[in-house]
């Protein structure tokens, strides 16, 4: 009898070592119950001053951080799966990432979130996808607009991603099949409104100063994010500074004579040598965007994906971070600004996916100054053709989405940047 009680005595002492003698280990491989909210974790558990290593490539990208009763019982609440993992599986762990082509991460700060965005996009009729991710991911987030951005509060922020805008001043060019409709007269007043009261005689000048302005923020050390016609016709605002490529039907007055061959591809981040689509009556910006392709019936959701590269996570660790993934391959879809021909494409920029057999690029990154941005063509990676009106993406669907796993590596990107920025 003595005998037994010793024994209990024993394994109850092994059992109950303590958590903070151990680590945990949220691992993002295909035995992950909610991928999306495991990047909320990470993100609730560096907000609270504990550090989190990103293990690239490891298991799909996963995270280590000390033994905290409080960040396993997060774990518990919001249905991620974890590991509790003594020091000898921890140094197997880290061996197997010296011997491979793995990388450990130490994030240390939780990124200041922003999202550019009008202050009626709740009753715009489409949704946003990072919008999304980030409600899901329970990562707090604050929305600023022409006035902040003008009056220098994106310094504010680590992170900022921008909303479906037009930055051309063309109201999304939705004039041949909207403007009739209340949303469309809605959303032009108020641009139009905002650009009286900061100064601005057209919208378009308005949306040049506020690209402008985000360049600067790039440059001083900010990472941006954006995706569908926040990539392109951002590139295409700071291209045609100084000319007007704006139809009558939007701003009152025509066009420039010979605008194409005065766009200035110097002031541009990521895109060159495109033509510009100057039709109001034609649901396209420029030869930029590979949407036209499947108007013409040439894929559909079961032919079209895109290929995550894969990178050196030692010698390479920001593209690294941003592909990291259960899946190689991710399921394409469409947008405004669906992808991006590659011909357009700068050749400094580091391409992250893509579909080589169409030529197109649909995940890029680039350097500018001492930041960086990163660009993602689509709408939405789990609607493959939304439309305007549909619902949102219930992310309660899709809890182990690669697409949306995309958006949140790039929240937390900035966590491993450790800098003073200039302002």
């Amino acid at each position: 009898m003595f005998k037994k009680i010793f024994i209990n005595l024993i394994l109850i002492m092994i059992v109950s070592v303590p958590l903070y003698a151990q680590s945990i280990l949220i691992n993002m491989d295909h035995l992950q119950s909610d991928h999306l909210k495991a990047y909320g974790i990470a993100y609730w558990t560096l907000a609270r001053g504990q550090n989190v290593e990103w293990l690239l490539n490891y298991r799909g990208g996963s995270f280590l951080t000390a033994g905290n009763e409080s960040v396993a019982e997060r774990c518990r609440l919001l249905g991620v799966n974890f590991e509790v993992i003594g020091p000898g599986e921890e140094a197997n762990i880290r061996a197997t990432i010296e011997d491979n082509n793995m990388e450990s991460v130490l994030l240390e700060k939780a990124p200041k979130v922003a999202i550019y965005a009008p202050p009626n996009s709740n009753d715009e009729p489409w949704d946003d996808a990072v919008n999304l991710a980030l409600e899901y991911a329970e990562i707090p987030f604050d929305i600023i607009w022409d006035d902040g951005v003008l009056d220098g509060k994106l310094y504010d922020y680590d992170w900022v991603h921008l909303h479906h805008e037009d930055f051309t001043g063309q109201f999304g060019k939705f004039y041949a099949s909207y403007r009739n409709t209340i949303w469309y007269k809605r959303n032009k007043a108020i641009n139009e409104e905002t650009a009286r009261r900061l100064g601005y005689k057209k919208v378009s000048q308005l949306k040049l100063a506020v690209a402008k302005e985000l360049k600067k923020y790039i440059a001083s050390g900010g990472f941006l994010f954006a995706m569908c016609s926040a990539t392109d016709t951002y590139d295409i605002a700071l291209a045609a500074e100084n000319v007007d490529i704006v139809p009558q039907e939007f701003d009152g007055d025509p066009v420039d004579p010979g605008c194409q061959e005065k766009l200035d591809f110097s002031n541009s981040l990521a895109f060159e040598n495109y033509e510009l689509v100057l039709d109001p009556l034609v649901y396209e910006h420029s030869t930029i965007d590979t949407s036209p392709k499947r108007a013409g019936g040439l894929l559909g959701p079961e032919a079209d994906f895109f290929v995550l590269f894969d990178f050196s996570a030692k010698y390479d660790p920001v593209p690294t971070m941003l592909v990291q993934c259960h899946v190689d391959v991710v399921n394409g879809f469409l947008g405004q600004c669906t992808g991006y021909h590659a011909q357009f494409v700068k050749n400094y920029i580091t391409i992250l996916g893509d579909s080589e057999d169409k030529g197109e690029v649909k995940y890029l990154h680039g350097k500018f100054g001492a930041g960086t941005f990163t660009f993602l063509g689509g709408h939405d990676p789990e609607d493959y053709q939304h439309r305007i009106g549909d619902p949102p993406t219930n992310l309660e669907l899709h809890k182990n989405s690669p697409g949306y796993r995309l958006i949140l590596n790039n929240v937390l990107f900035p966590a491993a940047e450790k800098k003073e920025r200039k302002t």
